[in-house]
């Protein structure tokens, strides 16, 4: 498991928010996209929560020059 959530550089649809939280949480990417996907059938402000992520989560390419 990734100790950092970030964005990660490969396996990105949109913005790899699904993928950093799957790698954060040793899931596969795919399982995370099913799973954001069915929680939208549900009422609740998933549009919201992902795009704070967007905003909040860096990107892997900003962490890896930071250090």
């Amino acid at each position: 498991m990734s100790r950092k959530l970030v964005r990660p550089r490969d396996n990105r649809m949109i913005a790899g928010v699904c993928a950093g939280l799957a790698r954060r949480f040793g899931m596969s990417a795919g399982m995370m996209r099913l799973i954001f996907v069915l929680s939208c059938l549900l009422p609740g402000p998933q549009f919201i929560i992902y795009i704070a992520l967007w905003i909040v989560m860096p990107s892997e390419d900003r962490y890896a020059t930071a250090r």
